[in-house]
């Protein structure tokens, strides 16, 4: 299985959308500073996900989601979880 995945950052106020097959592990990542765009935004809490069958229609979707349309339909559903 694959994830299509929204963080949240208190500290940045933003979010980062990615795509993996170890939605645990991942996490764990970001929060560990081993990436380079969320280290500054440590602590990362999983505001949402997304299940796939294969890594390409994830990526689609992860594509979607940071598109205008998707940041649109995100500042929709999570208002919580905008800049604004």
């Amino acid at each position: 299985m694959f994830y299509v995945y929204i963080l949240w950052s208190y500290k940045l106020q933003k979010r980062y959308i990615g795509c993996t097959g170890d939605m645990e592990n991942r996490l764990a990542e970001h929060n560990k500073g081993r990436n380079r765009f969320t280290k500054g935004g440590i602590p990362w809490i999983v505001i949402h996900t997304e299940e796939f069958s294969d890594l390409s229609a994830a990526r689609k979707r992860e594509t979607l989601l940071k598109s205008g349309a998707g940041r649109l339909w995100l500042k929709q559903q999570f208002p919580r979880y905008s800049r604004e």
